[in-house]
C-alpha cells in the first residue's frame, strides 16, 4: 500500500514531467517562453508542503480507492498547480517581495525589464507577465483533470470558484479595513480553508467512488472545515510572528496589506483607545519595522494570539472527533488524525 511519502514522490514526478513537457513544446514556438516555464518550475518544485495532494490521497483511500491508482496522482498534481496559479496572482495583488525566500516573479521580471532597458513601465510589465504565467499554470492544472468523473469535476469547479471568491473578499476586506470577526472568519474559510482541506478530500473520495464519496461527504466536511479554518489561523500567526528564514516571507506582511484576519479582528474587538491608535497603523504601505513590532506587541497584549492558539486546538479536536473510523477504509483514519496535528502545529 502506498504511503504519503510514496504518493508525494509520484505527484512531484508528474509535476516535473508536466512542466518539462509544456516547456519543450512551447520553446519550439518561441525560445523566450523558456522564462514562463522556468518561473512555474521554480515555484511548483521549489518547495511546498503538498498538504492538498495528501488530503486528496486520503479522501481517495477512505472511499476505497486503489492506493496505487493513477487518477489520484493527477488530481493531486492538478491541485498543486492550481495553488501555484493562486500564488502568482496573490503575490501581484499584495506586491509581495519574496516567496519561499526568493524574489517573487513579478518583482524579478520587473527588474529584468529595467536591466534590459525594455520599452514601457517595468512594474506593469512584471505584474502583467506574472498574471499571465499564473493563467498558463491554471490551464495546465485543468488539463490534468481530464478524465475524472462528472461528479468529481463538479467539485473541482466548486473548489476553484470558492478559492477565487475568497481571494476577492480578502482583497475587498483589506481595502475596506474590515475588522469584524464574522467577516474575517468567512474570508479565512473561503480564501484558504475550503480549498486546502475540505475540497481536496471530496475530490479524492468522489474520484475513487461516487457512491462512497457521497456517503462520506458530510463527515469529510465536518473534519475539513474546522481543520481548514485552523490551518489558515496558524498561517495568520506565522505571517505576523513567524521566522522569515523559515516562512520565506517578510514578517508582518499581513500588517502592511491590512489583511482582515480573525486574529486582528479579535485584537480590534478588545483593544483600548491607545492600542487602537497603534492598530490603525495596519494597512499603511509605509509601515516600518518598528511599527510592526509595536503592532505585534499590541496583538499579543490584547490576548488575541493566545485566543487564536486555543481556538486552533479546539478546531483541531473538533475535526478529529468528527471522523468515524468504522466507515473509512485503509489507513485513512490514522493518517487524517496525524495530518490534523501536522497542519495545526507547523512552523512554516
Amino acid at each position: 500500500m502506498k504511503n504519503s511519502s510514496d504518493f508525494i514522490a509520484q505527484v512531484d514526478a508528474l509535476l516535473s514531467n508536466t512542466v518539462r513537457d509544456a516547456h519543450d513544446r512551447w520553446v519550439k514556438v518561441d525560445s523566450s517562453l523558456h522564462t514562463v516555464f522556468s518561473e512555474i518550475e521554480s515555484l511548483v518544485l521549489g518547495g511546498g508542503k503538498r498538504l492538498r495532494p495528501q488530503f486528496c490521497h486520503w479522501g481517495w483511500v477512505a472511499a476505497g480507492g486503489d492506493a496505487d491508482g493513477d487518477i489520484q496522482v493527477r488530481i493531486g498534481a492538478a491541485i498543486e498547480l492550481l495553488h501555484v496559479f493562486a500564488l502568482f496572482h496573490d503575490d501581484v495583488i499584495d506586491d509581495a517581495a519574496t516567496r519561499r525566500g526568493q524574489p517573487t516573479t513579478h518583482r524579478r521580471l520587473s527588474e529584468q525589464h529595467a536591466v534590459d532597458k525594455m520599452a514601457g513601465e517595468a512594474r506593469r510589465f512584471g505584474e502583467g507577465a506574472a498574471i499571465l504565467i499564473g493563467d498558463i499554470t491554471y490551464v495546465m492544472s485543468d488539463q490534468l483533470m481530464d478524465g475524472i468523473s462528472a461528479e468529481a469535476r463538479l467539485i473541482w469547479h466548486e473548489l476553484r470558484m470558492e478559492m477565487n471568491i475568497g481571494q476577492y473578499l480578502d482583497t475587498l476586506g483589506s481595502a475596506n479595513r474590515e475588522r469584524r470577526i464574522e467577516v474575517a472568519e468567512r474570508i479565512c474559510r473561503y480564501k484558504s480553508a475550503k480549498y486546502t482541506i475540505e475540497r481536496p478530500l471530496h475530490l479524492g473520495a468522489f474520484a475513487a467512488d461516487v457512491q462512497q464519496g457521497t456517503a462520506l461527504a458530510s463527515m469529510l466536511s465536518a473534519y475539513g472545515l474546522p481543520l481548514g479554518d485552523a490551518f489558515q489561523m496558524r498561517d495568520d500567526i506565522l505571517g505576523a510572528f513567524g521566522d522569515p528564514v523559515l516562512t520565506g516571507k517578510p514578517v508582518g506582511g499581513d500588517f502592511v496589506e491590512g489583511k482582515p484576519t480573525p486574529m486582528l479582528a479579535r485584537a480590534y474587538a478588545v483593544a483600548t483607545a491607545s492600542q487602537l491608535q497603534i492598530l490603525e497603523l495596519i494597512g499603511s504601505p509605509e509601515l516600518s519595522e518598528s511599527d510592526v513590532v509595536k503592532i505585534q506587541d499590541v496583538v499579543v497584549a490584547t490576548g488575541a494570539v493566545s485566543e487564536m492558539e486555543s481556538l486552533i486546538v479546539t478546531l483541531r479536536d473538533e475535526a478529529i472527533q468528527s471522523l468515524d473510523e468504522s466507515v473509512m477504509q485503509g489507513d485513512s483514519y490514522l493518517a487524517l488524525v496525524e495530518l490534523a496535528d501536522t497542519v495545526t502545529r507547523r512552523t512554516v
